[in-house]
């Protein structure tokens, strides 16, 4: 059954907005189930990870993009834009203006499936990371070039704070001590200190960094290069570059890899990269920083990635394609693609939730 929820908003002191689900269906059935985030369809598309079958729609807002699940695993953060999608070969003085009335994080119960409320937090939200108390939300505003740090709870901005030109990707330390920031216009990342809200390290990296992903331990970091066809290795602790995964490049220049989402596997043995444009996904091992397999044939343009908590699927966001590709790690392979939405629906990242 696919339901879209009916949405009623109110806005509150301090500049939140609660916004009340109307029309929506009974809770969703227990399994594990993927959230993928819809940016061209204003909706998160909810699959049961065992079927490979769309049972839900939300109704989230305007351009949702980077998506989490709470620490508690009992809410759905998303990230809301009114900015219009721009993208390489894009005239941007032709877009029409940002509604900034948009920008914000949506919060969704995940047992009812109802949009609870939307916080601001800054200037076109795109990714973001959360506290592991679930209290604070750590986003990245590309148009402002700025890290918000967010109350969830009061919906209050703790502070902005600049970083590089376009934030991207925000991934905090496992540890919750420093968050990092991605910069696509200055080719760096950028650690803060979470406690002191202050810039502690700067590193620089190969041309338009995207993802982040941290070791369980935190003491490495991986940080994928769309323009560089790269993977950066960091040391967590120091803040400082140490090596660099190179992605093999194809014959064919028109499948050029562009690494994008990353995701590790639980034992942290492997690696996955999506590799954009060509249409791929980069297996990686983590104690050699080789690349051991691409997986061909995934879909157009994949991009965000997550793994199930056994570590058996690989799950990809393809947004050109409109679809989601499963892949079964064993055998390297696709196992299915599901088509999330239609002719205009551009998937952007997932989610993974095991619901009870």
């Amino acid at each position: 059954m696919v339901r879209r929820a009916l949405l009623g908003v109110l806005l509150l002191a301090g500049g939140s907005v609660l916004v009340l689900a109307q029309g929506s269906g009974p809770a969703t059935p227990s399994g594990v189930r993927l959230y993928v985030s819809d940016e061209t369809g204003s909706t998160v598309a909810v699959v049961d990870a065992a079927t490979g079958t769309v049972i839900d729609h939300l109704a989230v807002g305007k351009r949702p993009r980077g998506i989490k699940v709470t620490p508690d695993g009992k809410q759905l953060l998303v990230a809301l834009s009114g900015s219009p999608i721009g993208g390489p070969g894009v005239d941007e003085s032709k877009l029409p203006p940002p509604d900034r009335s948009a920008d914000g994080i949506g919060i969704v119960d995940i047992a009812t499936h109802k949009v609870l409320r939307i916080v601001k937090g800054g200037n076109d939200p795109e990714s973001f990371d959360v506290s592991r108390d679930g209290n604070t939300a750590f986003i990245s505003n590309e148009d402002a070039g700025e890290l918000t740090v967010l109350d969830l709870a009061t919906g209050r901005v703790k502070k902005n704070i600049k970083v590089g030109a376009e934030p991207e990707g925000v991934t905090l330390r496992p540890d919750g001590a420093v968050v990092y920031v991605t910069s696509e216009g200055d080719g760096e990342v950028t650690a803060v200190d979470t406690t002191s809200l202050t810039v502690v390290g700067h590193m620089k990296t190969d041309a338009r960094p995207r993802g982040i992903v941290f070791t369980k331990d935190g003491a490495t970091a991986f940080v994928s290069c769309e323009n560089g066809s790269s993977v950066m290795v960091i040391n967590g602790k120091t803040h400082t570059v140490t090596g660099k995964v190179e992605i093999p490049k194809p014959q064919d220049p028109t499948l050029l890899p562009r690494p994008m989402g990353l995701v590790l596997s639980p034992d942290q043995r492997t690696l996955f990269v999506s590799l954009g444009r060509a249409k791929a996904v980069a297996v990686v091992d983590v104690a050699t920083k080789k690349v051991t397999n691409v997986i061909n044939d995934v879909g157009a343009r994949p991009w965000g990635l997550n793994i199930n908590p056994a570590g058996t699927k690989v799950y990809s966001a393809n947004g050109p394609s409109h679809d989601i590709s499963i892949i079964d790690v064993a055998t390297g392979k696709v196992e299915k693609k599901v088509v999330v939405g239609g002719a205009t629906a551009g998937p952007w990242a997932i989610a993974v939730a095991n619901v009870k």
